[in-house]
């Protein structure tokens, strides 16, 4: 383990985090708010403190990343992130408890959006604008952004952007990876802002804008309302979320293909079939469940495309209250949160290339039963798949589907809700999207310490895509060498 470059990167994150609470804090202070903006000035000062003799002080010989270092970095920096992202919720007096304000720091970055906030009225708006943020700075990854502004930093990155992307392959667009990140960046600041725009257009004010466009571009869904988007009332801004929130669920990989003009590339894409496929699927099918509760197909319509995009995109955002749809409808939602959106986009979910991997897979092995001599190879994108590639994907299906039940069982322990709000709290976590069923639907707040702690876990082990955060319970991961 090359400890002294893992630390020098760690004081790198810690320095940036501390950057990204200034916006922030000029939002605090312009709206007069003393104690918001002395804690978000705190908590920045603490980080900077820390941070820059790490960044200073560690001057590693080797500058060489493994794969071992690169899922340590990954791991710890996110923890950190976490860690020190609570304090202005504390410091402000928002979540005065530190458990319940790391829980919402975890939820912030991991951009899952589940919240310990009961109470929406008079809250400071700097501190809320850094709970919004941290959707936006976890959705591409921390780590890539620190690959835009540093790229030459370290010597081998790709190992930091395999352990920190969403999917089972990277998003490496050009032949170097700090330009790669600058081009993601680039195109998911613009969709950020053409989304702001739009939204001051329907009708936002400015600041509950750049609330709502920061939560959405990191799937999210973390709003400055305990009704959501559902708090406007607006059809206008209904169907602005639900486009960027559809945007925001496809690989950002195919918007440097459009801008290029590679379109052909897009059209043969077929993650983006199946994930646009599932998508109409879903709507027609929950319009059908919900249109005779509200009377009206196009009312049904409305609201179902929008929260269809909201749990395939793992965004999180309502506008209405889907638990009280039919149990048809919400079986489908709670298959949309375990699915959802494209490999390489902010969403969360175990991703639509995995999922149609595995349909594949099991279509193959059912051939094979009446079809046992023939090859038979599991193609996608028009290309045949790697055996290791299909047996990481089983692979983690299971990881997966295991964390989901151990979790549940782990919260079942405090013995505060039901089997059905368990599950979906476990599920919602691992998924990174947010809402939930049962006792739990509108807030978190009613879980005890240790059962908060547990869903922070499952939090990053979902944004994360469960190894880098287990491989730091492997022993071998801490040896010299």
């Amino acid at each position: 383990m090359n400890r002294r470059l893992v630390i020098k990167v760690l004081g790198a994150i810690m320095l940036i985090e501390a950057l990204a609470m200034i916006p922030a804090l000029i939002i605090g202070v312009v709206h007069r708010d003393p104690n918001d903006a002395v804690s978000l000035l705190f908590s920045a000062l603490i980080l900077a403190v820390i941070g820059l003799p790490l960044w200073l002080l560690s001057k590693p010989q080797d500058k060489n990343m493994r794969a071992k270092e690169g899922f340590v970095i990954v791991a710890l920096a996110w923890l950190l992130l976490s860690a020190f992202g609570a304090l202005p919720f504390v410091l402000s007096g928002m979540i005065p408890n530190y458990i319940d304000a790391l829980f919402e720091s975890v939820s912030g970055f991991t951009t899952t959006g589940a919240t310990v906030v009961v109470h929406f009225d008079n809250l400071p708006h700097g501190v809320m604008f850094w709970r919004a943020f941290t959707h936006w700075i976890g959705g591409m990854g921390v780590l890539v952004f620190m690959l835009a502004l540093l790229p030459q930093m370290t010597g081998r990155t790709s190992h930091l952007v395999r352990a920190e992307s969403p999917g089972p392959s990277m998003s490496k667009i050009v032949p170097k990876m700090g330009d790669s990140a600058k081009i993601l960046y680039l195109i998911y600041t613009a969709l950020t802002m053409l989304e702001f725009i739009s939204l001051i257009i329907a009708g936002m004010s400015v600041y509950d804008a750049a609330i709502h466009s920061l939560s959405t571009a990191g799937t999210g869904g973390f709003s400055t309302y305990g009704e959501s988007i559902g708090a406007f009332h607006s059809v206008a801004i209904e169907i602005i979320v639900t486009v960027f929130m559809i945007l925001y669920g496809v690989n950002f990989a195919l918007y440097y293909h459009v801008l290029i003009g590679d379109l052909r590339t897009v059209r043969k894409s077929e993650e983006l079939k199946w994930y646009l496929g599932i998508y109409v699927f879903s709507v027609i099918a929950i319009t059908i469940f919900i249109t005779p509760m509200y009377g009206s197909v196009a009312t049904g319509l409305r609201y179902s495309s929008f929260e269809v995009a909201s749990i395939v995109s793992t965004t999180g955002f309502g506008v209405v209250d889907f638990n009280t749809w039919p149990q048809a409808a919400k079986g489908l939602i709670i298959v949309l949160m375990f699915l959802g959106s494209c490999a390489g986009s902010t969403a969360g979910g175990m991703k639509t290339i995995r999922i149609a991997l595995l349909c594949k897979l099991g279509l193959r092995e059912v051939r094979r039963t009446f079809q046992p001599r023939k090859v038979q190879v599991v193609r996608f994108e028009g290309k045949g798949v790697e055996e290791a590639q299909l047996s990481q994907i089983s692979i983690f299906f299971f990881v997966y589907v295991a964390l989901i039940l151990i979790g549940m069982f782990l919260i079942s322990l405090e013995n505060k809700f039901d089997v059905q709000s368990n599950f979906s709290a476990a599920l919602t976590c691992v998924s990174n999207v947010g809402p939930a069923f049962g006792a739990i639907a509108s807030d978190f707040a009613g879980y005890g310490p240790f059962a908060k702690c547990v869903l922070s876990i499952l939090m990053l082990a979902g944004r994360l895509e469960m190894f880098p955060i287990l491989v730091l319970f492997h022993p071998a991961i801490w040896r010299k060498g």
